[in-house]
């Protein structure tokens, strides 16, 4: 029969454990950082969490606020010292806590969003996270001037895409090179340079540290009705040997290379570091209508996308070595898109030191631009898409070679223009030409 002091030690010793049980599950997760991705009209807040969070969520109006509880986790961390450049978020706090075993975290904003939340697993070198995506659908940023296909005189529009970015830094080189910053500093120097050519406008996919997801890449170029996307990026392999560019067009097959297989897997993880995995339909009228349309679109411009790719690999080898001489195919979502003329861009490994050294040093970063620059412009002053101030000149500045049994008026029949026109355009008195013969083609 137990005494009344046993009883009473039962009592404490349960006290005691139910507290010590309380403290750990009190314990069993913290907030071990906080990063802040804002881009023109989105931001993304990156909480970095020892464990798995359980949370909810809600939002308050007069002012904007988004109020997210995260169980089982202490006011550990301190955000004022969390850098914030967004236009978006006022300001991260805490608040009371809806019960002693949980945090709450207040994200103040400057106006009403769209939100999207969502927990993320570990992916090197990254541990769990918490995400918020705010999208602010009302941005000047988004409302995009389409320039139409149809219009003369036209600028050659260039989507330029600086791969990886914000949360997902793509590989990372042995001294710690990211490559998300090499890809963001040649594209900033392709940019101006296509700014500079008359009858050339860039557009960059991003202009800033910041993500955006590799599917919805090739719909900014469609929105900008590009006439070429160029996709970025820094090779990076199992091991430091592997060296040199290589460029890269769409494969409707999986990769047969080891490299190629590999790099189709790198940008999985990527899409696992930058967010959740975007649902696509897969209803049997989509695929019809999207086998309809890749039956138009895809031959033109997977010949273009080869034919750009060569001449870029002949520019490319006057600045560094080739990893391989010949356009590669693979399936990368930024490649997909079957009415725009797409290339990746390999720039050199990342994981090779020498090759890692060079893509940080400015100078080489201007040379591998500008054979970017050179591989386009050769490209399209020979094939210049219709509409553009390029055809026009081009079309202005027409030559024939006059061949054996080719006559004055077979040529002006042939380029749909007057005996007299022609003969004007090169100052002949006569209808007889001459075997060799070059003659201009005025435009009609």
């Amino acid at each position: 029969m137990q005494t009344f002091w046993s009883k009473q030690l039962n009592v404490i010793l349960t006290s005691f454990l139910l507290m010590a049980f309380t403290t750990a599950s009190f314990a069993n997760n913290t907030i071990e950082g906080l990063r802040i991705w804002p881009s023109p009209n989105t931001t993304r807040l990156v909480f970095d969490l020892a464990d798995t969070p359980t949370y909810t969520y809600f939002t308050l109006k007069n002012p904007q606020r988004l109020v997210i509880d995260i169980e089982n986790t202490p006011r550990n961390f301190d955000f004022k010292k969390v850098a914030n450049e967004s236009k978006l978020v006022k300001k991260v706090r805490y608040s009371t806590a809806k019960n002693p075993q949980s945090v709450r975290v207040v994200i103040e904003l400057n106006k009403k969003l769209k939100k999207n939340i969502f927990a993320l697993p570990p992916t090197a070198p990254y541990g769990n996270r918490l995400v918020i995506d705010l999208n602010d659908s009302d941005s000047a940023a988004q409302k995009i001037v389409l320039n139409s296909k149809s219009t003369t005189d036209r600028d050659i529009v260039i989507v330029i895409d600086a791969g990886h970015g914000g949360e997902d830094p793509g590989s990372i080189g042995p001294s710690g090179s990211y490559e998300k910053d090499v890809t963001l500093g040649i594209a900033k120097r392709l940019e101006s340079l296509i700014g500079k050519e008359k009858g050339m406008k860039a557009v960059m996919t991003r202009a800033g540290d910041y993500y955006i997801s590799p599917n919805k890449r090739p719909q900014l170029a469609r929105k900008h009705k590009a006439d070429m996307f160029v996709s970025i990026h820094a090779d990076a392999f199992t091991t430091p040997v592997p060296r040199g560019a290589s460029v890269w067009v769409l494969s409707m097959k999986r990769a047969n290379t080891e490299l190629g297989r590999w790099l189709e897997n790198t940008e999985r993880h990527s899409e696992l570091l930058g967010g959740a995995a975007e649902i696509i339909q897969d209803t049997a009228n989509e695929r019809y209508l999207a086998q309809t349309f890749l039956d138009m679109s895809m031959d033109h411009s997977l010949t273009t996308s080869y034919d750009v790719s060569r001449d870029m690999l002949k520019h490319l080898k006057n600045v560094t070595s080739l990893h391989k001489d010949k356009p590669q195919g693979a399936s990368f979502a930024v490649l997909t898109s079957p009415d725009i003329p797409s290339i990746l861009v390999e720039m050199g490994f990342i994981s090779n030191p020498q090759e890692e050294k060079n893509l940080n040093w400015s100078k080489y970063r201007q040379k591998m631009a500008q054979s970017l620059f050179n591989g386009l412009k050769q490209h399209f002053k020979g094939s210049p898409p219709d509409g553009s101030l390029w055809a026009k000149w081009k079309q202005e500045n027409r030559t024939h070679r006059v061949r054996s049994g080719e006559s004055l008026s077979l040529l002006a029949q042939r380029y749909n223009v007057q005996i007299s026109t022609l003969k004007k355009a090169n100052n002949l008195n006569t209808d007889v030409v001459r075997i060799g013969q070059v003659l201009t083609i005025p435009s009609t």
